[in-house]
């Protein structure tokens, strides 16, 4: 398969809505427009699940001298190994940070004994935001608020793009059975958060499945820890509306457009994710682009997305994190992308004074 220009960047806007952002934003969605998914249900008991994706997993079938390309380029971004991280200052008690994806998938669940013990000797479990816990504050949030989610200015989902791409969506969205009338209200990056997820992702969440972040917090009230989170869902809510329309569209029509590349996709990264090997994910993704027949062209839109739904996040992460921190014996768990980079979580917690390593 041919991957475009779009299709690549778009593959990897993909990506950092699911390791940085993403499945939250799936759940809001589904809160308004009435989509019953059980994720949104924070008591929901974990379950076994039979689905699952059946993906291809890209990184096997690199040449030895593309995964060379991929792995050095990866070599130079700081912190790109690894998921759990110890962090520590002279007096206080050293707290943990812990890379998440916020998906359901049995691999990313199965956390470690040292992580599961971490949580329970610590003081404090964080996670990005604790209002999904709560549909009804999430659903507030979402209804005082409406221009972050849908259109206020008497323009549509459809009036927003030309006639040949409004009915191409409308289409696709039937296909998938949603109605173009349910959701025409909705801005383009809300519809491309609920087609992104594959259908063994919204199975597992159907039958009751988690995702890491929400049993991470299970755990934690379970052994009656204290529980914060560094993020409202307006804020999520404000970095994404804040991307430009027309970026937000061309997102909508590459998603649908890559069928069941987003299957290969999400078990590519999953397969990283699994290997601790964050730094890989966007260097390997590049690399796999450019085998399939396109080379990487840089987009100062796709720069823009980073800029607001990774690294302005990673600045305010670190500055509500530090109370925390000073405090002592806090477990820290967020999105794995916010970790990695000369600005992720890790080395701006540096620059604040902290020694990190990685951990166990």
């Amino acid at each position: 398969m041919i991957i475009t220009q779009n299709k690549r960047q778009l593959i990897v806007t993909h990506l950092d809505l699911i390791i940085g952002f993403g499945f939250h934003l799936f759940l809001i969605l589904s809160f308004v427009i009435v989509f019953s998914l059980a994720a949104s249900n924070a008591d929901a008991q974990t379950q076994t699940s039979t689905n699952t994706c059946n993906g291809r997993n890209f990184i096997n079938e690199l040449s030895a001298e593309k995964l060379s390309e991929a792995k050095t380029e990866a070599s130079l971004i700081p912190n790109g190994s690894g998921l759990f991280w110890k962090v520590e200052k002279s007096g206080v008690e050293p707290s943990y940070l812990y890379g998440t994806m916020h998906v359901t998938d049995p691999r990313v669940l199965n956390l470690s004994a040292s992580v599961r013990n971490t949580i329970d000797e610590s003081n404090t479990v964080v996670i990005e935001t604790l209002d999904l816990l709560d549909p009804k504050k999430a659903q507030a949030a979402v209804l005082m608020n409406p221009n972050l989610t849908m259109f206020t200015d008497g323009s549509t989902l459809t009036s927003s793009m030309s006639e040949d791409d409004a009915a191409y969506i409308e289409a696709e969205l039937k296909a998938r059975g949603i109605a173009i009338s349910l959701v025409n209200q909705f801005k383009p990056w809300m519809i491309m958060s609920l087609v992104a997820s594959s259908d063994c992702e919204t199975a597992r969440k159907a039958e009751g499945v988690q995702i890491l972040d929400f049993l991470i917090i299970e755990q934690a009230k379970s052994a009656n820890k204290g529980i914060k989170g560094l993020e409202s869902i307006t804020e999520q809510l404000s970095a994404m509306a804040s991307l430009p329309i027309d970026f937000q569209v061309r997102g909508l029509l590459e998603t649908l457009r890559l069928g069941d590349l987003n299957k290969d996709m999400m078990e590519t990264m999953i397969s990283l994710y699994v290997d601790q090997e964050i730094g890989l994910i966007k260097p390997a993704i590049k690399v796999i682009a450019t085998e399939l027949g396109q080379e990487d062209i840089d987009d100062e839109s796709f720069g823009d997305f980073e800029a607001k739904i990774i690294t302005e996040r990673n600045h305010l992460m670190a500055e509500r994190s530090e109370p925390i921190l000073q405090e002592g014996n806090a477990f820290i768990a967020v999105g794995a992308l916010h970790l990695p980079g000369e600005e992720g979580l890790i080395e701006l917690l540096r620059e604040r004074g902290y020694t990190i390593t990685r951990a166990n």
